[in-house]
């Protein structure tokens, strides 16, 4: 999640990789996420339990076997992708807000703003949707990490990277692995702002985040200043400028009421 407290930047050095990380099969294992070693704030303790599965034998056809192992990595991938929809984004969760979102309703509604968005010159509004949908998945794993959290980006991105590819093991191989493939291919291009569908995705990020404060502004009475601050200036596309002063002038026109 982009805002969250800035003052808060210290750095923290390169650690070794979570066990889970080093071997996909412990992913199967309860166990304890620690992504920053002896950082004092942790971020958050996830247990990566995925049930396992042991695919059906069938000496009668092989084509059995391989679509109830096809079942088997399927079912694990989303039993690990579970988190996404419990995790509460952390920006908001350090601001008090109480109930707040998860990482996976973030990304649905960023999935449907690629949907309504239309036709743009030079947009695939399909890989648009793909990206948004998959854009904070490595979470699953790392959770949601916060400028609070004083790591660096690099640091950041490598964490993810790792997360992502092991999830990606998860999945497995045949066909699979061609949309493993894909999901590692369309978060990178994220990560990277490497296309024109990155930049808009990047927009309705942070779209999606600064309608949502204006929303909890409106319910909880509160003023959540740093979530427009932090966003301001820094819309690429038409569309997300657009998006943007819409719910800017909407904020104002609320706030110009309260003071009246």
């Amino acid at each position: 999640m982009a805002a969250a407290n800035p003052s808060s930047s210290s750095s923290s050095s390169p650690h070794p990789l979570h066990p889970c990380l080093s071997n996909p099969q412990r992913l199967h294992r309860p166990c304890l996420f620690k992504p920053f070693g002896s950082h004092d704030r942790k971020l958050r303790s996830v247990r990566c339990q995925i049930p396992k599965f042991e695919p059906k034998r069938s000496a009668v056809n092989s084509d059995v076997t391989e679509a109830t192992s096809s079942s088997s990595s399927s079912i694990d991938f989303l039993t690990l992708c579970h988190s996404l929809k419990t995790t509460k984004r952390k920006g908001w969760i350090n601001h008090g807000i109480k109930g707040p979102e998860s990482i996976a309703d973030h990304m649905y509604r960023m999935a449907l703003m690629a949907l309504i968005a239309g036709d743009l010159p030079g947009i695939n509004r399909e890989r648009c949707i793909k990206i948004a949908i998959v854009h904070d998945i490595a979470e699953a794993i790392v959770g949601d990490i916060t400028p609070s959290d004083g790591v660096p980006k690099v640091e950041k991105s490598r964490l993810e990277q790792a997360a992502l590819n092991e999830m990606c093991n998860v999945l497995g191989g045949g066909m699979r692995g061609t949309f493993a493939e894909e999901i590692q291919e369309l978060w990178r291009e994220y990560e990277d702002n490497a296309s024109l569908e990155a930049n808009l995705v990047k927009d309705f990020d942070k779209v999606e985040m600064i309608l949502q404060a204006l929303e909890y502004e409106t319910e909880h009475d509160r003023v959540l200043d740093e979530f427009f601050l932090s966003t301001a200036g820094k819309f690429q596309t038409e569309i997300g400028k657009s998006w943007a002063a819409e719910i800017i002038a909407r904020r104002n026109s609320r706030l110009a009421k309260k003071l009246n």
